[in-house]
């Protein structure tokens, strides 16, 4: 099963839906808090090129927001990501 690391902020309505998604599929993940930790999030930004929670990653491959996330599910790409490992 590949990794999965969240990006995300606690107060964060798309970041929860984020994690509900995995959390119905069985999947853990690996949640990273970027709300008080300026450097996190600059840090999230270098590696996104985004400045907007959440950011999900499975395995080396960038998905996106919970937007992303949930089109790329819709069609079934997740589920050949995490088992792609």
């Amino acid at each position: 099963m590949a990794n999965v690391v969240i990006y995300c902020t606690q107060s964060c309505p798309f970041c929860t839906m984020a994690k509900r998604l995995f959390d119905a599929k069985g999947v853990s993940y690996e949640s990273i808090d970027v709300g008080n930790d300026r450097q996190l999030w600059a840090d999230m930004e270098a590696k996104t090129g985004r400045n907007t929670v959440p950011q999900v990653f499975i395995g080396d491959q960038h998905i996106g927001g919970f937007d992303d996330l949930s089109a790329a599910d819709k069609r079934g790409e997740v589920d050949a990501l995490l088992n792609a490992e």
